[in-house]
């Protein structure tokens, strides 16, 4: 039975996150794995993660609060989040969400 749901896999996200990340930064990155951190090991400031966040939310129709990114500093967590994000029923309440993310 075809509900019209469609997910879209982690792989397709890290890809997405990728692109960006280079498209932001001006330098080609090998891959991203789950364990890196955006900020010391990638080397995102503030400015740019805001950047990158804005567009990921634009790419996937999201939204992304202040609270459940706090808790994001490696790409595996962001990837987490943006995957429950996209996938989430669109009438799931902000709370059930974060406690998915949780």
């Amino acid at each position: 039975m075809n509900t019209g749901v469609i997910v879209i896999q982690r792989e397709q996200i890290r890809e997405t996150l990728l692109e960006l990340f280079e498209a932001e930064t001006g330098e080609a990155i090998p891959a991203l794995t789950d364990d890196q951190n955006m900020a010391e090991t990638l080397g995102l400031d503030s400015v740019d993660m805001v950047s990158l966040i804005m567009q990921l939310e634009r790419h996937f129709k999201i939204r992304l609060s202040h609270e459940e990114l706090a808790g994001a500093l490696k790409v595996g967590q962001l990837l987490d989040l943006v995957e429950i994000k996209v996938n989430a029923p669109k009438d799931a309440s902000a709370e059930e969400v974060q406690r998915k993310a949780a």
